[in-house]
Formats: C-alpha cells, structure tokens, sequence
C-alpha cells in the first residue's frame, strides 16, 4: 500500500536530468513535454514576501455551554483520554460559550478546590474512574439528543451554574495549555434593555479570587436574541454594553488587561449586517478582536453534493469581504477572529458532519482565513452536541480531529502566496495554500502546502523550480473506503494507514511519507494533503 502510494504521489526527474532552467516550469527532459490535460494544476509560489501572520493560537476551538446543562457532565473534561486529545491541539483558545450562554447565570458558593495549581496539578485536580467515565459518556450520548431538539425549536430554560462547573472548566483548560474565553449572559436585561452586568460581578470576583486568568465574551449571536427569546438589541446598544462590561472588568486588577471579543454575530447579511456596523460605532473601542460566526450549509437539509460543491466552498470568501469592509470602516486595524465555525449549523449534518468529507470544508476554511488575513478560527466543536465535534461522545476522534492535529503540527503562522494556472477550471476543484513551515516540524525556509482535491480523478501538481528541488514529506489523507461514497466513512487514513488511538494516552504514527526531490506530485481523488518542503529555503520563513 505505502509503496503504491508513493508511486502515485512522485513523478522524480529522470537520472542526468541536470534540474530546471532558471525561470521556468520544471520538467522531465528524456521525454516530450506532455500536453495540459484536464488534472493538471500548474503552481506559482512567491517565498519571497509574508502576505500575513496569523495568532500562534489560529487553530482554536470551543466548548458548547450545553456541557454544564447538567453540571456531572463537566466531569467528562476530567476524562485522560479528552485531555490526552486536547493537549495535542495547543496552542489555543478554548471558549465556552454558544446559544446556551445567554440562559446561564452564575450561581455563588464555596468552592472545594485548592487554588493556585500548576497545569500539571489541574491535571490531576480529578481522577475520572473508569467506570464513572463511561457511565457519563453513556449518558452524555442520550442526552445530547435532548439538547439538539431543543435547539432546533429555540426551546431554552434558564441554566443555573455553580463554582463546580468554573473550577471544571478552568482546570481543563490549565491542564491542557489552553486559553480560556467564557462566554457571559447578554439577556440579563434591565428595564431600560441595557445590560444588567451584576450577575457577571459576581462571576468575576469568583474567577479574581481563584486566580483564574481568562478572556470573556458578551452574549452568542446576537442577531437570534428575537428567535431565541423574543428580545430585540439593536448593535448601538449591543456596543454599549459591551462597554459597560469593559468598565467592569477594569474594576478587577486580574481582568483589566484581560481580552474581550465580540459580537459574534451569523454571517453578514440583512439585520445581521445592521448589528454589526451599529456594535463597531459605540463598542470598537472596548474590545480587542472582531468575532463573527460562519457555517456554510443547514444541517438538516444538505447533502453530499454540497461538501463537495466549490461554489458552497466558495461563499466563506464572499463573506470575509463583507465583514473585513465593514472592519476597514468600522474598526480600522482591529484583528477579526471567526469565533464560532463548522460545517453546517443546527448541530451538523448527520454522516456528513461527522464523516471524511467534511475535512474539505474545514480545511478550505483554515486556508482561506489565513490567506485572507483573519487570526483566529475556532471550530465548534471540541465537544458539544450535534453532529460537528472534533470527537464523539464516546471521545475518539472525528476525521476533522486527525486533520487539525496535523495543522498544529506542520503549519506555521507566516501566509505565504500561491496562485494555480490550470486547465479547464480544474482549479476549482483541486484548492491549494501555501504557509512557512512550523518551527516544530521543520528547520529555517521550510514551507508547507495545504491542498485538497475535490474530484473523483487525480490531479498532477506542477512544481516552479523554487521548491522542485526539495525533498518533500507527504502526509496525504484519504477515507479508508475509495470513490464518492467512500467519503462518507468515519475512518480517515494518513499515507494509507488508518488513524486511530493506540490507547487513552498513545497517539498512532503521525509521520509524512519522504519523498525525494520532483518536478510535480499527483493528488489522489477526494484527499487532502500537507506537502512539507524542507529544503525551500525561502526567504520569508527564515
């Protein structure tokens, strides 16, 4: 299989072949030029220049607030096995929050929990007993049916939450090298409709005492107050509030430099667009990065066709236009992170959400935020009901998971430029971007290609002579099943080797394939792939 594999992968220069002309495509010279055919993607990189630098936390995820609906389920955060899986993705943001948060309020009380831990001590702040973890994970899974049902009618009671759940979720994120974001209520109101922030005092002077250093949010998409609870907050207010809640946090020494994002409002259209310009005139100054939310699809009436549509792919970019023109005028030089994003909202698409194939949207989507210049994209979820999550409730990972650790791992915050010449549109179909490498996977000049291809026949990648004559590490990902349907499987595989946990704290073998030095590589159908050239040597990743 793996030498099948690299077959397919190289097509090396033939023996004397003295290298490309300066200037010039490579190609094999002991044969004819081939003519263009239909799958050839022709690459034209540019290591000279950084086109942009993302957070060194770019990949960052969420927590749904659903976890704390019942406070025993927090205790699955205490699971090995999750913190195991998390630890893996750092470094990150980790934020709690979603539809859920602006029904919760924070309940007093006396902690039992010693203060002051190190991230290894809130590793082992609680012991899961094996039969209590999978006790919970049962549960978990039924219960989550519950919660998508309510979801799906906008049906939400009040959710009261205690010291227990903050002390759960802050050691988690300690252990696991992760920074906290908590998502505060914004439907505590007064008569007046401005915030009523006292809940949120007491939240604070808890975290303040216990030396709990995070970041907050106010409120989840706001533009959904109406549908959800059948209040109307205009973006002007919004912003106020958002300053109120500024001035509170200046009240606590531990939170005066402390982050503050928002709004987080559904992508940019209609009432949604309005909230957002009336939020950046009275509340750009209070906060510290721009947060909106993007799905592509509805889960409950998508198809396959539609993950594999370019078009579909192709409105995240429409999107970012919309809310980067509105930054530009609003909020000049503020960074704008996706704060919440997936697939398909309504908790996913079953057997698309959680399958191989919805890795090309995701994998667009980290590429097409980065090319673009956003700074932080977290995914929904980590865990959380629905369809979406990075793993299952039984906590193995989703194909998505496999993907995003192989991101942390080989992409590097530098955005490099990369522009295709193909043939026949097939450009759009096969979806490329170029990144220094990280600085943990390979040495100075070293850069990384993220490419996919959407089509159900292979696609040759034409080398420029800046990169042709570096060796390269191939670490390609395919479902475990061949042709479109295969694409459904819930088992993805890395240079033809299924991925999956050797045991609650051992990860399979994540090492690329090496190839030697070549002119083009092929693109297996329906894969996606991280190329890394370690011998680019470009100027911009030095």
């Amino acid at each position: 299989m793996l030498l099948l594999l690299l077959l397919a992968l190289l097509s090396p220069r033939a023996a004397g072949d003295p290298g490309p002309r300066p200037g010039s495509w490579t190609w094999t010279r002991t044969r004819p030029r081939p003519s263009p055919r239909d799958s050839d993607v022709y690459l034209d990189l540019d290591l000279s220049s950084v086109r942009h630098r993302v957070d060194t936390r770019f990949l960052s995820f969420t927590i749904d607030a659903s976890l704390a609906e019942k406070e025993r389920f927090m205790a699955l955060l205490s699971s090995v096995k999750l913190q195991t899986l998390t630890k893996a993705l750092r470094p990150a943001f980790l934020r709690f929050g979603g539809s859920r948060q602006d029904f919760m309020e924070f309940q007093p009380g006396e902690s039992k929990g010693p203060r002051n831990l190190t991230s290894e001590e809130s590793c082992g702040l609680t012991l899961l007993p094996w039969w209590l973890e999978e006790q919970l994970k049962e549960e978990w899974a039924q219960f989550q049916e519950i919660l998508i049902k309510e979801d799906l009618e906008a049906d939400y009671g009040d959710l009261k939450f205690t010291a227990t759940t903050v002390d759960q979720l802050y050691s988690f994120s300690s252990c696991c090298g992760l920074d906290l974001v908590f998502g505060l209520n914004a439907l505590l109101r007064t008569k007046e409709n401005s915030w009523d922030g006292a809940n949120a005092a007491l939240l604070l002077e808890y975290c303040q005492a216990r030396g709990y250093r995070m970041s907050w949010e106010l409120g989840n998409e706001p533009n959904s107050f109406r549908k959800k609870a059948g209040v109307v907050v205009d973006g002007q207010q919004l912003g106020r509030d958002f300053a109120q809640l500024r001035e509170l946090m200046s009240r606590f020494e531990l939170y005066r430099q402390a982050g503050l994002y928002g709004p987080d409002v559904s992508q940019p259209r209609h009432r949604r667009a309005d909230i957002l310009d009336g939020f950046l005139e009275t509340g750009a100054q209070s906060i510290d990065a721009v947060t909106w939310h993007h799905y592509y699809v509805c889960g409950r009436d998508t198809s396959l066709n539609d993950f594999l549509n370019p078009d579909i792919l192709d409105t995240l970019n429409d999107n970012i236009t919309k809310i980067l023109e509105k930054v530009k005028h609003g909020a000049p030089g503020k960074p704008v992170w996706l704060g919440e994003t997936s697939s398909a909202y309504g908790g996913g698409a079953p057997g698309l959400s959680n399958a191989f194939v919805a890795g090309f949207m995701w994998l667009d989507k980290l590429g097409l935020a980065a090319s673009r210049g956003l700074q932080v994209v977290m995914r929904q979820a980590l865990i959380g009901p629905g369809k979406y999550q990075l793993v299952d409730p039984n906590l193995d990972p989703f194909p998505d998971y496999w993907l995003s650790i192989l991101h942390k791992r080989l992409v590097g915050r530098r955005v490099l430029r990369v522009e295709m010449l193909s043939q026949l549109g097939q450009g759009e179909r096969v979806r490329v971007y170029l990144h220094c490498a990280s600085k943990r996977s390979s040495s100075s000049g070293a850069v990384v290609l993220l490419s996919m291809n959407l089509s159900d026949e292979p696609a040759v990648l034409f080398l420029p002579p800046s990169v042709s004559s570096s060796s390269v590490e191939a670490f390609v990902l395919q479902a475990d099943q061949p042709g479109e349907q295969g694409v459904l499987s819930r088992n993805v595989m890395l240079n033809g080797v299924v991925l999956k946990m050797v045991d609650d704290r051992t990860f399979p073998d994540l090492r690329g394939t090496r190839l030697p030095p070549a002119d083009r590589l092929q693109l297996p159908p329906f894969s996606m792939a991280f190329f890394l050239f370690h011998e680019a040597g470009a100027p911009a990743c030095s």
